[in-house]
């Protein structure tokens, strides 16, 4: 078969869907998971796995053979970036607002990826297959902040093994409307694609086979008239999870426009300012080098949108470090 790269270990919890299970172990994309199947690259207890959803027991050993990566199809553009890290396995960016990470319909060219093709000259892992190659995890395309990009192979299964393993530090500020209470929580529950609306979002039951556990931790940083500062620290890493979780509990972000529109008294104030998207920003990023074995830890002051956002609620505590 060629190159390969091996990701390879042992099922994690019994009674999920062998795509989902293999996913969440791996950090690959579940049509990724299956794709390889097709192609008898999955082995489950040490035989070829083709059934996307059987249902293996906890403890199974499974191994993913991943192909060399071929020649992207997306084209490499000088987009300029913001490198916050760079060594020759991983590079870490702070991503501007607007920005989308890797190509798909609608968004083929100006993204992330793109941008890291032209300056990695196309040294990036290919476990996430040739329209993802590097990307290990995402951020919205409207949320600002760090990401880390795997340049190798090695280090994108090392990452993935982190994120999946839930001991990367993740940490987000983000301005919500209300006044949470308790100041400080944990948000727990399953999310999937909303039942009403496939492009969003939603907490479903947690019988629901859809969704995905998901869990953020929270605390309250200023109150701000009717607004808030928090910081959302990440267990998991769900689509929209800290805009979903905290829409949730009754305090939806600023600005977003698919979980909650702004209370009356804040909608002249962000058209004032134009701001028109979500006030998230991920501001922590913290994992082990997975080649190296270092502890790096990062962090992104807020961007200038977000920061006037604050300075007019009449923040004080902008600076608050994480």
């Amino acid at each position: 078969m060629g190159d390969v790269s091996i990701i390879s270990g042992t099922i994690a919890e019994g009674g999920q869907r062998l795509d989902k299970a293999l996913a969440e172990a791996s950090g690959l994309s579940r049509e990724r998971v299956k794709a390889l199947m097709g192609e008898g690259r999955v082995l489950l207890g040490g035989k070829e796995a083709h059934q996307a959803s059987h249902k293996p027991e906890a403890g199974t050993a499974f191994e993913i053979r991943v192909p060399a990566a071929t020649a992207t199809e997306a084209q490499a553009q000088d987009i300029p970036l913001t490198v916050v890290y760079e060594d020759a396995d991983l590079i870490v960016i702070d991503k501007p607002a607007g920005l989308v990470v890797h190509p798909a319909a609608g968004n083929l060219d100006g993204t992330l990826v793109n941008a890291l093709l032209h300056h990695c000259k196309g040294e990036l892992s290919g476990i996430g297959g040739v329209v993802r190659p590097g990307i290990v995890h995402r951020i919205d395309k409207e949320t600002s902040g760090l990401l880390v990009v795997a340049k190798t192979n090695k280090a994108h299964e090392g990452l993935a093994r982190q994120f999946a393993d839930h001991s990367i530090e993740r940490a987000y500020f983000a301005v919500v409307s209300g006044l949470p209470k308790p100041p400080a929580g944990t948000v727990s529950s399953h999310i999937g694609r909303s039942d009403h609306d496939r492009k969003k979002m939603a907490v479903l039951h947690e019988h629901n086979k859809r969704g995905k556990h998901a869990v953020t931790h929270y605390r309250l940083i200023e109150a701000l008239g009717g607004a808030s500062l928090v910081e959302c620290r990440l267990e998991t890493g769900r689509t929209h999870q800290v805009r979903v979780h905290m829409a949730s509990i009754g305090h939806p972000l600023l600005g977003d426009p698919v979980y909650g529109r702004a209370p009356t008294k804040f909608r002249p104030l962000l058209n004032q300012l134009h701001f028109a998207r979500q006030a998230l920003h991920a501001a922590v990023l913290g994992f082990i080098h997975p080649l190296t074995g270092e502890v790096l830890r990062f962090e992104s002051a807020l961007p200038a949108d977000m920061a006037g956002l604050l300075v007019e609620l009449g923040s004080n505590t902008i600076s608050t470090a994480l």
